[in-house]
């Protein structure tokens, strides 16, 4: 029987700017809105959550199997690490050399092979009550940005405690807990076109008069004055007095300003996408918000470049998926290894959890199929890896264990729930509270999950 065709991963619209003054599709008094009803819960911890969009290959990158048979073993060769017996892959050079600033779990694993749906689990921690095999679907509950946006509700800085680089996540959305809650989406900071909010909107600013703020304000609620608030947000004066300063305050405008940083380190992380977007992660965390959530779809554009989705004919394109990892993949080594050593060099590693994670891993067969007997793995939630660094958390460490074929955890398995459960921790935020929904029904943030035991 032929293997149902992947539709791929939805790529989102294009991406909004910094400047377009819209925060997942909420004005910003909106905003504002929200959080003073939230309450002004602050917490200096933040986690910074790199999605690997498409289901990166546990195989190819955290738990190679170079023992196993042809058409199971990876692609690429194991490499040693700083940690004794943490094998990674030959094209994570950098992450091996400070390999005791992170830990790997091998034994994460779900039942949703879908782009769209294992997304919702993982960032949501809530399986949908339908599948949808078009992976068009969106989530029914909130994800884990929205929740501690509503949670810790407006940053003493004000800066806004859910951000979203390059791009949000196409299948989350804030539902019951308000349209308020949907994150700052900032775009890519390694545009030509991009500039912190305040450089933003100054020509805006001295056309008008600072003065003129009532008019200014009127304008940032026309964005989107169709918008079905559902009568979950309230906008007084006041409300929207506190929007206009969150993106008049020197400090969160200095916050997005990654031209600040050294030339040296720009280069060091990266001039693409993924680099200037972890750059602007570190800045962003060290500011104070909550969640920063990167949408790691490709580091360029080029028919060279794919994402995640490594099975036969990825994009559309012939070949072998090994060549587009190859291409890939020391883009992820390169900024994520120096974002890594630049938390720690700053002392943040308490305060700054990172999570690399994907929405499930890959086959443990490899496959040809269209076009042109293109190879590559398929979709297996069954067994992934995640890597995580800093959070105060337990170091130099492999948690859990798969089989020979990396198709099955063997060892301390975990659930995305057990991962969230940890970030909600660290986050500070109790994930057994509840919420009411549309319907009046209590929801917890997790049904189920507990933080993972050796990470603590």
């Amino acid at each position: 029987m032929a293997p149902v065709r992947c539709p791929g991963p939805v790529n989102r619209r294009e991406f909004l700017r910094i400047g377009s003054l819209a925060l997942g599709g909420a004005t910003l008094s909106d905003i504002a809105a929200g959080r003073a009803a939230a309450g002004t819960l602050n917490s200096d911890t933040s986690v910074i959550l790199c999605y690997l969009h498409g289901g990166p290959s546990q195989l190819e990158t955290y738990d190679l199997k170079p023992h196993a048979p042809v058409e199971t073993r990876s692609v690429f060769s194991p490499i040693s690490t700083s940690v004794p017996g943490m094998d990674i892959c030959e094209h994570f050079p950098l992450q091996a050399k400070i390999a005791d600033k992170f830990s790997i779990v091998r034994s994460l694993n779900h039942d949703v092979g879908i782009h769209s749906d294992g997304g919702i689990i993982v960032c949501t921690g809530k399986r949908p009550a339908v599948l949808d095999p078009t992976s068009q679907s969106k989530s029914e509950h909130p994800d884990i940005g929205s929740i501690v946006s509503r949670v810790r509700g407006g940053h003493r800085s004000g800066m806004p405690q859910y951000v979203a680089t390059p791009s949000s996540f196409y299948f989350t959305r804030p539902t019951y807990l308000g349209v308020a809650q949907q994150p700052f989406v900032v775009g890519n900071p390694a545009a030509k076109s991009y500039a912190p909010p305040e450089l933003k909107i100054a020509p805006q600013l001295q056309e008008r008069g600072l003065d003129d703020r009532k008019a200014l304000l009127k304008q940032f609620d026309r964005f989107r004055s169709d918008l079905d608030l559902n009568e979950a947000l309230v906008g007084t004066d006041d409300f929207r007095h506190r929007a206009f300063n969150m993106l008049t305050t020197p400090q969160v405008a200095e916050a997005f300003d990654i031209n600040q940083e050294p030339d040296k380190l720009r280069d060091q992380y990266g001039r693409n996408m993924w680099g200037q977007s972890f750059l602007l992660a570190r800045r962003l965390a060290e500011a104070g918000t909550g969640v920063v959530s990167l949408m790691m779809n490709s580091p360029k554009s080029g028919e060279e470049f794919t994402n995640w989705d490594d099975h036969p004919g990825n994009a559309g394109r012939p070949g072998h998926f090994a060549t587009f990892m190859r291409t890939r993949l020391p883009y992820l080594d390169q900024a994520l290894t120096t974002m890594i050593e630049d938390i720690w060099d700053r002392g943040l590693n308490r305060r700054i959890m990172v999570v690399v994670v994907g929405e499930f891993g890959r086959t443990p067969r490899i496959r040809k199929g269209a076009p042109n007997d293109s190879v590559g793995r398929d979709h297996w939630p069954n067994a992934y890896s995640a890597l995580i660094s800093g959070g105060d958390l337990q170091m130099g460490r492999v948690i859990g264990a798969t089989d020979s074929k990396a198709a099955y955890p063997v060892e301390s398995p975990h659930s995305p729930q057990d991962l969230l459960a940890t970030v909600y921790r660290h986050l500070g935020v109790d994930y057994t509270q509840q919420f009411v929904d549309y319907g009046g029904r209590p929801i917890s943030i997790l049904p189920f999950g507990e933080p993972i035991a050796g990470l603590l």
